[in-house]
């Protein structure tokens, strides 16, 4: 067979398949489907973490709320106080969550924030200073003062390490409603 025949239908095979157009779709579709994988997969975690943020800051208003509304708390209340807080979390999980409720005193000659008492999973040392904000520091007064951390740890995204994950954490103020000080083991003291 001579060349020229031989090159002339490779010339006509190659020019149909120029031509030929049904497999484009489908070619397209498979350079497009992992990117679309990728934003579904992210908007699902992005979405999920802010959830879970906003839980945690409704966790950490709950938690000085329950306290501010007591004149004298023991350790029962306050393990009810965690367990309604953690049952905020729902539908996640709530093993990876931290809570801590203190009570501060500010130093009307400092304006120093103390811990008076301090109780749960990241406890305060009696009398340690902790910095609030400017708008907060009264001499002479009490504040309850709620912690809560969340290890949120995504589920899909493989590019976050999954043994550290993301902190998320906010704290509350809330100041006693029924009395000076909320009790708790002792009374309401300066230190």
């Amino acid at each position: 067979m001579p060349s020229s025949i031989w090159l002339s239908r490779l010339r006509r095979h190659v020019a149909a398949l120029r031509r030929n157009n049904s497999g484009l779709a489908a070619v397209e579709f498979a350079m497009i489907i992992p990117l679309m994988a990728m934003l579904f997969l992210g908007t699902y975690e992005f979405s999920t973490g802010v959830a879970i943020d906003r839980k945690v800051t409704i966790m950490a208003r709950t938690l000085s709320d329950l306290t501010s509304q007591n004149t004298e708390v023991d350790d029962a209340k306050l393990t009810n106080f965690f367990n309604a807080g953690k049952s905020i979390m729902t539908p996640y999980s709530s093993t990876p969550v931290q809570g801590t409720i203190s009570e501060l005193w500010i130093n009307p000659d400092t304006l120093k924030a103390r811990v008076q008492w301090s109780k749960g999973a990241e406890l305060h040392a009696d009398g340690t200073i902790i910095e609030i904000p400017d708008a907060l520091k009264i001499g002479g007064t009490y504040l309850i003062y709620s912690e809560v951390k969340y290890k949120y740890v995504p589920s899909v995204a493989w590019f976050i390490n999954k043994v550290s994950g993301i902190t998320l954490s906010d704290v509350s103020y809330t100041r006693p409603r029924q009395g000076l000080c909320v009790k708790y083991k002792t009374d309401c003291t300066t230190k």
